[in-house]
C-alpha cells in the first residue's frame, strides 16, 4: 500500500475511533484508572508489577543478577501485569504508576512502602540500594548513566517508531518506516563503535547501562524483536551481536529474561516468580500442562 498523502489534520484532533493497530483496545488520550482491582503482595520485601517485554526484563535481570550475587534482600515477587487486557488500568496498579506502563515496583523493604515506577528509575533506584551494578568513581558513574538515559531516550525510535510502524500499525507506509529503520541503524551504529572498543557498554565493567539496553538492542539483533533482524541486516554490527551473546551467556539474565514472560517457546516463560525454585523444570512442565 502507497502512503496515503490527502490527509489534512483537523483544527482541533478529537478522539473519535479506535488507534494504535493490535493495541488499539487499550489506547486512550487519558489517564487514571478505570476499574477498581487491589494489587497483589506477596512475601518478599520486593514486590515488581510487570510484563516480559523489554522494558520489563531490564529489571527482572538486574533482580536475577543481584540475587546471583548474594545479595538476599533482593528477594522478589514478579506478579504478571497483562497489558493487553487492560490490567495496567486497575486502580491498584495506577497508585503505583500514575502512567499505567509496566513495570512498576513497590519497595516494602523498609517501614514506609516506596513505588517506583519507571524502568530506569528502577535500576537506578535497585543498585543505590544495593551498591552494585553502579561504578562509585565519579567519570565511571557519569558514563553509566549517560547510556542508561541514552537508553530511555533511544527507544521509543524503536519501539514506539520503528516496531510499530513495522509491525503492528493496520497498514504499512514506506515514510514512517522508512524514517523509523534510518534512525534504529544510527542508534545500532554507535553501538556498535562504542563496544569496538569496550566489553561493556560503560566501559570494562558490566552495569546498569548493559541492563537497560540489552532487552532491547541486543533482542534486536538476537532477532527477536519485530521479526526485523534481516531488514535491519543486523549481522553488519558485530561489536552488538558479539555483546548481546555475552550477556545472553551470563545465567542471570537467561532467568530475567523468561520472568513475565508469556509469548515464545514455553521454555523461556514464567508468567509469575515467588521463588528462585520457580525456574526448575517441573515448574516449567506444571506452565505446559496449564496450556496444553
Amino acid at each position: 500500500m502507497t502512503d496515503k498523502t490527502d490527509y489534512v489534520p483537523p483544527k482541533v484532533w478529537t478522539w473519535d475511533k479506535a488507534s494504535g493497530g493490535t493495541f488499539a483496545n487499550i489506547n486512550r488520550p487519558i489517564a487514571g484508572a478505570t476499574h477498581e482491582k487491589a494489587l497483589p503482595i506477596g512475601k518478599h520485601p520486593l514486590q515488581l508489577y510487570s510484563l516480559g517485554t523489554p522494558n520489563g526484563q531490564k529489571v527482572t535481570i538486574m533482580l536475577e543478577e543481584l540475587l546471583a550475587l548474594g545479595v538476599a534482600g533482593a528477594e522478589y515477587d514478579a506478579w504478571l501485569i497483562k497489558i493487553s487486557d487492560g490490567d495496567q488500568f486497575g486502580s491498584g496498579f495506577v497508585e503505583v504508576n500514575p502512567n499505567s506502563k509496566i513495570p512498576a515496583l513497590m519497595d516494602r523493604s523498609g517501614p514506609t512502602p516506596i513505588r517506583i515506577f519507571e524502568s530506569g528509575a528502577i535500576l537506578m533506584h535497585l543498585a543505590e540500594k544495593f551498591g552494585a551494578f553502579l561504578p562509585a568513581e565519579p567519570a565511571a558513574r557519569a558514563e553509566t548513566f549517560s547510556w542508561l538515559f541514552w537508553q530511555m531516550g533511544s527507544a521509543p525510535f524503536l519501539g514506539g517508531g520503528f516496531g510499530h510502524f513495522y509491525a503492528y500499525a493496520p497498514a504499512k507506509f514506506e515514510y514512517p518506516i522508512n524514517r523509523y529503520a534510518m534512525e534504529v541503524k544510527r542508534q545500532l551504529d554507535v553501538l556498535d563503535r562504542r563496544l569496538a572498543d569496550n566489553e561493556f557498554i560503560s566501559g570494562k565493567d558490566y552495569s546498569i547501562a548493559d541492563m537497560a539496553i540489552w532487552p532491547w538492542y541486543g533482542g534486536l539483533v538476537k532477532g527477536w524483536q519485530y521479526g526485523a533482524a534481516e531488514f535491519l541486516s543486523v549481522q553488519g554490527y558485530s561489536n552488538v551481536m558479539r555483546w548481546a551473546d555475552q550477556l545472553l551467556a551470563r545465567p542471570a539474565v537467561a532467568r530475567g529474561r523468561k520472568v513475565n514472560r508469556t509469548s515464545g517457546d514455553l521454555s523461556g516463560q514464567l508468567h509469575e516468580r515467588h521463588d528462585a525454585g520457580d525456574f526448575d523444570t517441573r515448574t516449567q512442565d506444571k506452565l505446559v500442562e496449564a496450556k496444553t
